[in-house]
């Protein structure tokens, strides 16, 4: 019963790898011209956060479930999955826990400023 199980699990941390890379990659465009502008949404800023740590959370999973039902994971291989998987589980806290902030106070019109447009005909 043990081996459908960690097939399932390998099988569904790649999907939600798959998942999440295409929403990263659909909104490429987005952060590109926000970034590019200078203002970003800060909001869609921690979603972006979230997404990347939690992206490389799952390949973590992956990672681990595959060394674990292809039989090459070695006491070292383990030791540096549990501390990439702690990286991505900080990471993963952190996005969520920056979301559940902005949602709490319901800011999600708060816009960020990265650079200051210095535009001719404006002075100081």
């Amino acid at each position: 019963m043990i081996d459908w199980i960690d097939w399932m699990l390998l099988i569904l941390y790649a999907v939600a790898v798959s998942c999440v890379t295409y929403v990263l990659v659909a909104h490429r465009n987005y952060f590109k011209e926000r970034f590019r502008v200078g203002v970003v949404s800060a909001f869609m800023l921690a979603m972006l956060f979230f997404l990347l740590a939690y992206d490389f959370k799952m390949v973590m999973a992956v990672w681990m479930r595959s060394s674990a039902v292809f039989g090459y994971r070695t006491p070292v291989i383990a030791d540096v999955q549990r501390i990439s998987w702690l990286i991505s589980q900080i990471g993963t806290t952190a996005g969520i826990f920056i979301l559940a902030v902005l949602t709490y106070k319901r800011r999600y019109d708060l816009w960020i400023q990265l650079k200051k447009n210095d535009r001719k005909g404006e002075g100081k």
